[in-house]
């Protein structure tokens, strides 16, 4: 079952590269924070205790409908629907997270896992979300999909606490919750203020503002 959720988590990486429309980056998104809200439940060993429902509880809540809701709500606000020239093309996108997947894949394999790893793709999927969270805020323009690749970011690194610890803090991990839930909410302010002056959401536009 770990696998399986992890194997999801890559496939919704794979899948936001390719992805044009921001309503299915968003949907994509969801669907792995509910994958994520998961994975404390089938990683931690039973009966499990009240701290790790709360955790996979708040997870879901959080990562799978209350920041794609507001991302939703920012997506209509300034009338936008698609990506429409990247700084990196779609096909590249995916040719660049096969790589990436490979690169993640054997660099796993030199790390050693931490005590108490139920599995050896932890590392590795861990690692690709990182990467595939950097490349969509440095090859997109809008800044929807940049705040989505900020996202799938703090899910790596999410994936990997979770994940590799036996004994997770509830405190840590509701405080990284509540950093990634207040940057979307100044993402989203930034996004409209953006929208409302110029018209646009594309953030390379900004290099050519003038007195």
């Amino acid at each position: 079952m770990i696998d399986l959720l992890l194997i999801l988590v890559v496939l919704t990486n794979l899948k936001l590269l390719g992805a044009s429309r921001l309503g299915a980056s968003i949907r994509t998104v969801a669907a792995q924070g509910v994958v994520l809200g998961l994975l404390p439940l089938v990683t931690h060993p039973h009966p499990l205790s009240i701290r790790i429902l709360e955790l996979a509880a708040g997870s879901v809540i959080i990562k799978g409908f209350l920041i794609p809701g507001l991302l939703f709500r920012a997506v209509r606000e300034v009338d936008v629907s698609r990506e429409i020239e990247p700084l990196v093309g779609y096909i590249t996108s995916l040719l660049f997270g096969l790589a990436a997947l490979g690169l993640s894949v054997w660099f796993g394999a030199k790390l050693p896992l931490p005590m108490g790893a139920l599995s050896s793709w932890l590392v590795p999927v861990s690692f690709f979300c990182i990467i595939s969270g950097f490349f969509l805020i440095v090859a997109r323009k809008r800044a929807v999909t940049q705040v989505l690749g900020f996202l799938v970011l703090e899910n790596g690194i999410y994936t990997f606490g979770v994940g590799a610890m036996q004994e997770v803090s509830p405190l840590v991990e509701a405080g990284v919750l509540l950093d990634v839930l207040v940057a979307v909410f100044i993402m989203g302010i930034i996004i409209f203020h953006i929208s409302r002056e110029f018209e646009h959401i594309e953030t390379d536009r900004l290099s050519t503002l003038k007195d």
